[in-house]
């Protein structure tokens, strides 16, 4: 089975400030990024993305995605549309608890892992998917890099605390290949 994992294009926002589901609009044009991308993609796949806008109009370039909520990003709460600045320090007890940190009225990391994980499971894809030969099961996902983080890091079987590290650029996808025998990373950014 192929997997491949597409963050959205840029979206429209300004640098510095907390959007998490805050739902926006896109800086580029998702039928230029979707071109872009359509050759990097099986000939056949399933396509899930999120329902924000940002990922929703790029999975709709690419086909007709089964929207679903588990795949939006963090839920930042009181912190959505804010300046990072104007948070000022609470990011301090972020930092000192990256995992079980909840921004006022949000939810944890670990909590939007647990329902990404969730949709995982749903669709059967485990680092040892027993029918990963199938190219039905090829599957595309267009969402946000904290999804993303969790579904690459979670295949790779990478401990929790390091997928921080596996930083998803807008508008690109990156393959993971998940075989009976285990996971192989293919490409990451293209």
């Amino acid at each position: 089975m192929q997997l491949h994992l597409i963050r959205h294009p840029r979206p429209d926002v300004a640098p510095g400030i907390c959007y998490g589901q805050t739902d926006l609009g896109l800086a580029e044009s998702a039928a230029a990024v979707a071109a872009r991308l359509r050759p990097l993609l099986p000939e056949s796949f399933a396509l899930h993305a999120s329902p924000l806008a940002r990922a929703r109009l790029l999975a709709e370039a690419l086909g007709t995605p089964r929207l679903d909520n588990r795949l939006k990003e963090i839920h930042f709460g009181d912190w959505e549309g804010r300046s990072f600045d104007d948070i000022g320090a609470a990011i301090d007890d972020w930092a000192a608890d990256p995992l079980g940190f909840r921004a006022p009225g949000g939810e944890s990391p670990r909590e939007m892992a647990a329902r990404v994980l969730a949709w995982l499971e749903e669709h059967g894809v485990t680092p040892r998917t027993p029918d990963a030969g199938s190219e039905s099961a090829h599957l595309v996902v267009v969402a946000h890099g904290g999804p993303l983080r969790v579904l690459a890091g979670h295949l790779l079987g990478l401990p929790p605390e390091r997928w921080i590290g596996l930083d998803f650029g807008c508008g690109q996808v990156t393959r993971i290949d998940v075989e009976s025998w285990g996971t192989v990373l293919k490409w990451f950014n293209r």
